[in-house]
């Protein structure tokens, strides 16, 4: 199973004269970075809010929101009357500079602005937070499932380069076993060539193939080969794993990487280094995904 770090989450709940929109927006990162922004009566819950958030998102940048409505059902409230005439000042400084008429609802803009409406709750009481912190393990969850939708997508991509990855291993074959009987050609014609000036001898034959043998041996790329097969389906297995492992298929691909370069610095073919190519941009295609997994 992939999880994706990209996610967002959405919990509307009214209370007693407030109503709170709580966002969740998840981003990619190698650490966990919470970054909350929340009403100041709430400035007592912010541990218990990041602790909510700690246990449910491993890594990741994590954007909280909790937005606050006046209904008008609050008992009480007081206007910042500071507040509200400098809000008022700039409002006339900058239809100055603009040249234009003051709005006639300028009261009314002002009394929406930040902070001027003040409310006689700005504590919680228990009850209230536990419907707000419930509220706040919805958006979590819903965050959480967009987290798994999004893996889905990219676990469905990177097996499909994967298996591509697979196909291109199979197609080095051919290339591989006409490879050896070019190489024995070639090395058996430079031999003729270069030895022609020794009376004309034909070369030892049991020494040639013995050198040929050698030559081959170090080109051989059989144990890479199977060593990549292995790797890619490692990595099929890690993916459908219960838990998202990014950083265990980051690894797994290094490995791959590996490989897949030993065999085209082996290869001295043509047609097998152009399969390592595509082989090298499904692997880094893999890798960019990567990057986004949980």
């Amino acid at each position: 199973m992939i999880k994706s770090m990209t996610g967002y989450g959405k919990a509307v709940l009214d209370i007693t004269g407030r109503k709170l929109t709580i966002e969740i927006k998840t981003l990619n990162s190698k650490q966990l970075d919470l970054n909350l922004k929340i009403p100041g009566y709430f400035r007592d819950k912010e541990w218990e809010v990041r602790g909510l958030l700690t246990q449910r998102f491993e890594r990741g940048k994590i954007d909280f929101f909790i937005a606050t409505e006046v209904t008008g059902e609050m008992l009480s409230y007081s206007i910042n009357s500071n507040l509200a005439k400098k809000y008022h000042e700039e409002l006339k400084n900058l239809a100055g500079e603009l040249k234009e008429e003051c709005p006639s609802e300028m009261l009314s803009l002002v009394l929406k602005m930040p902070d001027v409406m003040q409310t006689s709750r700005d504590e919680l009481s228990e009850h209230d937070w536990s419907s707000i912190s419930g509220a706040i393990d919805e958006a979590i969850t819903q965050a959480d499932i967009f987290r798994l939708n999004e893996g889905k997508v990219l676990e469905a991509d990177m097996t499909n380069r994967v298996h591509g990855i697979l196909h291109l291993l199979e197609a080095v074959e051919p290339y591989e076993k006409m490879r050896i009987v070019d190489l024995r050609e070639r090395l058996l014609r430079d031999f003729s060539k270069y030895s022609g000036d020794f009376n004309g001898s034909a070369p030892d034959q049991n020494r040639f193939e013995q050198e040929l043998i050698y030559y081959l041996e170090k080109l051989d790329i059989t144990e890479e080969k199977v060593r990549l097969l292995k790797h890619c389906h490692y990595f099929l297995e890690t993916l459908k794993e219960p838990v998202s492992q990014g950083k265990k298929l980051g690894f797994v691909t290094q490995e791959m990487g590996r490989e897949i370069n030993t065999i085209g610095s082996k290869a001295s073919d043509a047609g097998i280094q152009k399969l390592v190519v595509q082989m090298k941009d499904e692997l880094e295609k893999i890798k960019e995904q990567l990057g986004n997994i949980l």
